[in-house]
């Protein structure tokens, strides 16, 4: 169980971080990168949760959790030397129950005839702005998988795919099953 008594410790000062392995690495470090912005993804899924009810609040708070079990999966590189403890990692039935959520949403909304723009509710919109991070994450965690000193699980890198397919379901979900989406017009304003 985590445990902080003191929040500040002044290792940062010096512009660098320990991963959970006890590894000093710069705060600019892509590893660092990636699992920072899945912290931005998770406060801004803690916003779309102000304007969530009954079962969408209750995934949105699961998916924070996720979001934390990935941020200490890919603060814990697998470097092959035997650790004190079981590292914490995204397991394949994470992004299962993903996929399956995204079926039950979208089975009730019609397909798309348009590209939609971020909006309509608040939730809706939300939900975009969550999915833009995730979206950012997904480079950077890729791109921290594409360096032969990173190893990355792969099944976080296909969570974080799927999540941002989750939140773009869910902002059509968000607005009244797809019915109140903001269809893009191309060229309208030319």
């Amino acid at each position: 169980m985590v445990r902080l008594d003191k929040i500040y410790t002044r290792t940062g000062d010096t512009g660098e971080t320990r991963l959970s392995t006890g590894e000093v690495v710069p705060k600019w470090h892509p590893r660092v990168a990636a699992y920072g912005t899945v912290d931005e993804l998770n406060a801004a899924l803690g916003v779309a949760a102000l304007e969530a009810r009954g079962a969408m609040l209750v995934a949105i708070r699961r998916i924070q959790n996720d979001l934390f079990d990935l941020g200490a999966d890919l603060a814990t590189p697998d470097r092959g030397r035997v650790l004190e403890w079981t590292p914490l990692r995204i397991i394949g039935s994470q992004v299962t129950r993903l996929e399956t959520e995204i079926d039950d949403m979208n089975a009730v909304i019609p397909p798309l005839d348009s590209f939609i723009l971020p909006g309509g509710s608040a939730l809706s919109a939300y939900f975009h702005v969550a999915r833009t991070l995730c979206r950012r994450a997904e480079r950077q965690i890729a791109e921290l998988s594409a360096l032969p000193e990173e190893p990355v699980n792969a099944v976080a890198l296909a969570f974080i795919n799927r999540l941002s397919d989750w939140l773009f379901v869910a902002g059509r979900a968000a607005n009244n099953d797809g019915a109140d989406d903001v269809k893009w017009v191309p060229g309208a304003n030319r």
